[in-house]
């Protein structure tokens, strides 16, 4: 390494002191995160994603404030209760602001045990669109009908839109946040990574066919619409199957994660 290069953050592995069941959570939230960072989907150290510890604590894992996604570990997880309240002993601190969402949705939806925000610019550009997403292409038509809305109320600061998010999210997994961004949840890391997969692909595919203006852009048909949207019903499936695909590819292009 070069002089005055910065050196990789070393962090004392957690492996050995926690449950097997919060390991397990930290290795597939890391991989979340270095998922996105791969797919180019961070802002910088903002955005968050989380993960329920499994037991009856209501405990949480969520990113220290101040890494990038790329350099997010397993043992690097900061654990919180419900309110943002560390729980463990670390030297990293989180963003309580950033948990926010998080906790309003993990509080709400028993099935939530993954939790994705996003900033993307197509995302961003999606949710600002009046019509929000449009059945321009497959992935728009196979998420359509699994898809809320919530409007934008500034920063997330104020514990009373918690209330109102959970309300707009109600058992959908997905969601456009009106001028904010995108969010997946998911009971497994695989459902929540693919929901977000898939909503962002929509929205990119949205914003390049809508780049020449709406006039001529093809919808598609609504017989096609209603097929697609029922042919939906093998998105688990799919997201068991494409999970270890996404950890190998990890293991190729951002190993550590699972340290």
């Amino acid at each position: 390494m070069a002089d005055g290069a910065a050196q990789p953050i070393k962090v004392r592995s957690l492996k050995d002191s926690v449950s097997e069941g919060e390991w397990q959570a930290r290795v597939d939230l890391a991989a979340l995160y270095r998922l996105v960072a791969l797919h180019g989907w961070d802002d910088m150290i903002f955005t968050h994603i989380s993960a329920r510890v499994p037991g009856p604590e209501h405990h949480f894992l969520i990113n220290p404030y101040g890494w990038y996604f790329e350099e997010i570990t397993a043992s690097s997880l900061v654990k919180v209760d419900l309110e943002g309240k560390i729980v463990q002993e670390t030297e990293s601190f989180i963003n309580p602001a950033g948990f926010t969402i998080h906790s309003a949705v993990h509080a709400a939806r028993e099935d939530a045990h993954y939790v994705i925000h996003l900033h993307t610019e197509a995302g961003v550009g999606v949710a600002a669109q009046k019509e929000g997403l449009l059945p321009i292409g497959q992935n728009a038509c196979l998420l359509q009908h699994q898809i809320a809305y919530h409007g934008y109320e500034g920063l997330a600061l104020n514990p009373d839109e918690k209330v109102r998010l959970v309300a707009d999210l109600g058992d959908k997994p997905l969601m456009l946040l009106r001028n904010h961004g995108t969010m997946a949840v998911g009971q497994t890391a695989a459902a929540a990574w693919v929901g977000m997969f898939f909503l962002e692909r929509a929205c990119a595919q949205q914003v390049a066919a809508l780049s020449a203006g709406r006039e001529g852009v093809l919808m598609a048909p609504d017989a096609a619409q209603e097929e697609t949207r029922m042919q939906g019903g093998g998105l688990p499936f799919v997201s068991a199957l494409a999970w270890p695909g996404a950890l190998r590819l990890l293991d190729r292009k951002s190993p550590g994660y699972d340290a």
